[in-house]
C-alpha cells in the first residue's frame, strides 16, 4: 500500500481564551509577550475617577526602572503635555493613591522628592534606605507603616490678575484722526510683516492710536514705537500693540506759554489850556503863555 496523503490543514495555535470576535464594538488582536512588558491592573486603566492623562502617566511610571527621573519639568519634555497638565495628573493618582512623594533630607543637608509608585492603592510604603552610621545599633522592631490615606485633591490657587489698563480713547476723535490711524495700523506689515492684524483688531485699536495723534505725534515716532524690539517668536501682534499703545502714550504737549509785556507806566496827556497873552490853546499841566509867548518874552527882555 501507498503512504497516505495527509490533505486536512494543519492545525492553527489555539485562541487565547476570552479572545473570541464580537458582533460589535472593539476587536482585540492579542499576542503573549514574552518580555520588555508591564503588567497593569484594569482598576488602573479602566478608573472612572482619574483622567486620561493620569492613567497614561501611571502606566508610563509603573513601567519605569527604579531610580528612573519622573521630576515634572522631565516629564514635560519628555511628553508633549505642559508642566500645568503634568502637575494635575500626578496630583490625581496621589489622591487615588497610586503615588506617594514626600520630602527628605539626606546626611549632607540636601532635601530630595521620594516618590513611590503603587501598582496596587493601599501597599505599604517601603521604609527609606538610611544611611549607615560609624557605631552600629542594635536592630529594632517596626511595625507596618499604615497605607496612606487617600486626599482630596489640593485645590489650585486662584491668581487674580489685574484686568488690563483700558485702551486710550481721544478727547475729540474725529474722521480725519481715525482714518489716520487706521491707515498706520493696517500698513504695519509693510514694515513688520509679524504685525498682520485682522480688520477687527485694527478697528479696536485706531481709537488709541487717535489719541497719539491727537497728542500731536509724528506717525513715524509712532511706528518706530510699535515696531522696536519686537519679541521673538510673536503670538500674539494685536496684544502687544494694545500693551505698547496704552502704557507707551506720551503725555498732552503743555500749552504755549504767553509772556505778559513788561508793565509800562501810562503816558498821561496834558489838559488844554489857554494862553494868557495869545488865547491861543496849548498843553499844559499849569495855566500860563503858550511857547511863542513865553519865546518873546524871552527876547523882548
Amino acid at each position: 500500500m501507498g503512504t497516505p496523503q495527509i490533505t486536512a490543514p494543519s492545525r492553527g495555535p489555539s485562541p487565547v481564551p476570552g479572545d473570541a470576535t464580537p458582533s460589535s464594538g472593539i476587536i482585540h488582536v492579542n499576542s503573549r509577550h514574552a518580555a520588555g512588558f508591564t503588567v497593569i491592573g484594569n482598576h488602573l486603566a479602566q478608573h472612572r475617577g482619574l483622567s486620561l492623562t493620569a492613567i497614561g502617566l501611571a502606566a508610563h511610571i509603573q513601567s519605569l526602572p527604579a531610580g528612573a527621573r519622573i521630576g515634572i519639568k522631565h516629564l514635560a519634555e519628555r511628553f508633549p503635555e505642559s508642566e500645568t497638565r503634568i502637575a494635575a495628573a500626578l496630583r490625581e493618582l496621589e489622591a487615588h493613591c497610586y503615588l506617594h512623594r514626600s520630602r527628605l533630607r539626606l546626611a549632607d543637608g540636601r532635601i530630595v522628592t521620594r516618590t513611590v509608585s503603587y501598582n496596587q492603592p493601599g501597599i505599604t510604603t517601603p521604609t527609606p534606605h538610611r544611611q549607615p552610621t560609624a557605631a552600629p545599633t542594635p536592630p529594632r522592631t517596626t511595625t507596618p507603616a499604615p497605607p496612606p490615606v487617600a486626599a482630596p485633591a489640593p485645590t489650585p490657587a486662584t491668581r487674580t490678575t489685574p484686568p488690563p489698563p483700558p485702551l486710550p480713547q481721544p478727547q475729540h476723535l474725529t474722521p480725519e484722526l481715525l482714518h489716520t490711524a487706521t491707515t498706520l495700523l493696517a500698513g504695519l506689515r509693510r514694515h513688520t510683516p509679524q504685525l498682520v492684524l485682522s480688520e477687527h483688531d485694527v478697528r479696536a485699536l485706531a481709537p488709541g492710536l487717535a489719541t497719539w495723534l491727537e497728542r500731536e505725534t509724528h506717525p513715524e515716532t509712532i511706528r518706530h514705537a510699535l515696531t522696536t524690539d519686537l519679541p521673538s517668536p510673536l503670538k500674539h501682534p494685536a496684544g502687544l500693540l494694545r500693551h505698547r499703545i496704552t502704557t507707551l502714550l506720551p503725555p498732552p504737549l503743555p500749552a504755549p506759554r504767553t509772556i505778559a509785556p513788561a508793565h509800562r507806566p501810562e503816558a498821561t496827556v496834558p489838559p488844554l489850556q489857554n494862553c494868557d497873552g495869545c488865547d491861543r490853546a496849548f498843553r499844559s499841566h499849569h495855566p500860563g503863555h503858550c511857547r511863542d509867548c513865553r519865546t518873546e518874552q524871552l527876547t523882548a527882555a
